[in-house]
């Protein structure tokens, strides 16, 4: 299976690093493969908070060169994609069957084929705008997480708090992983708690 990573102008640039670098080390372990796309605004906002991109094992697509394979439902070896980070202006073009760039065509595909498209969303706060469109992308089929951390495993530092997203999209992606200490219940309390009533 390859998995398409598109990375768009939103915030967010180490939660694509960090899907990438477990992709490049673990990917071949679970007979995953992947593609990238950098929007334009994707690549300007990487540089800004992580620097120039690593050299992944990776093809890395322009932003506007259709003739990549996933750009096609008929490319059968794409199953999944994820959008990391997700900006609120993506997730609407995607929501609407906007495909102005590579990311939107390939999301499209993704749909339009009944296949995995995650949307890591990185926008806050919604407007009505937003929510509309969500929920459009969502009655299409994507899965709309937005990048919120979680904190009941205790993350002791930005990276591992950045797990906690990357563990959640590639559950979503079907694809084992071990980047955060999952969640296990609590013990049941041996008698129940007396009433407030």
């Amino acid at each position: 299976m390859r998995v398409v990573v598109g990375i768009s102008g939103a915030s967010g640039a180490p939660y694509a690093k960090r899907l990438l670098d477990f992709l490049a080390a673990e990917g071949p372990k679970h007979g995953v493969g992947a593609d990238i796309v950098f929007s334009d605004t994707g690549r300007q906002v990487w540089n800004d908070e992580i620097g120039s991109p690593p050299r992944y094992p990776f093809p890395v697509w322009k932003a506007r060169d259709f003739s990549a394979p996933f750009s096609s439902g008929s490319a059968l070896e794409y199953q999944a994609m994820a959008v990391v980070p997700c900006s609120a202006g993506c997730l609407s073009r995607i929501a609407h069957g906007l495909s102005l760039d590579l990311i939107g065509r390939a999301a499209d595909v993704m749909l339009k084929e009944k296949r995995r498209l995650v949307l890591c969303l990185r926008e806050t706060p919604l407007s009505l705008v937003h929510a509309r469109a969500l929920l459009q992308a969502v009655e299409a089929g994507a899965v709309v997480m937005p990048a919120s951390p979680s904190f009941y495993s205790h993350p002791a530092d930005i990276g591992a708090l950045v797990d906690t997203v990357v563990s959640r999209i590639l559950d979503r992606l079907g694809i084992p992983n071990e980047l955060m200490r999952r969640w296990e219940g609590r013990a049941p309390r041996l008698r129940a708690e007396p009433s407030e009533d």
